[in-house]
């Protein structure tokens, strides 16, 4: 366990990790994506309860769901929201490599060639 946390130690200092702990902050700093994050919340709540009645209102039921496409747009495409899942991908491939190198060592075998369908690998080269 010491060469694991020896490991996590070294990692922390990997620029990857970094721009990761920034892009965390940008994204939970940012009032008006917060502010769109609730309320895509609060509409899904709103619609789980809509479509559960006995006797449901179609028209207020899309507009409830025009509103929550609405919001997942505006959520998706905020600069935030794009460079924290990039910058997670990014790590995720530090960290696959990382598992691919630890059970290379452990097995003996390296991956096999990348397939492209992650259900088939060992892990990224």
């Amino acid at each position: 366990m010491e060469l694991a946390a020896a490991l996590g130690t070294a990692l922390k200092e990997d620029e990857r990790l970094k721009r990761l702990e920034e892009a965390k902050n940008a994204y939970t700093s940012d009032a008006e994506l917060q502010k769109k994050l609730l309320e895509y919340e609060v509409q899904q709540t709103a619609l789980q309860g809509e479509i559960t009645k006995a006797e449901r209102d179609t028209n207020f039921i899309d507009i409830i769901q025009n509103r929550i496409d609405e919001l997942y747009r505006e959520i998706t495409t905020n600069p935030a929201f794009v460079k924290l899942n990039e910058v997670q991908a990014e790590v995720n491939e530090l960290m696959n490599a990382v598992n691919a190198t630890i059970t290379a060592n452990i097995t003996g075998e390296q991956p096999s060639a990348c397939t492209h369908n992650c259900s088939t690998c060992g892990g990224c080269h």
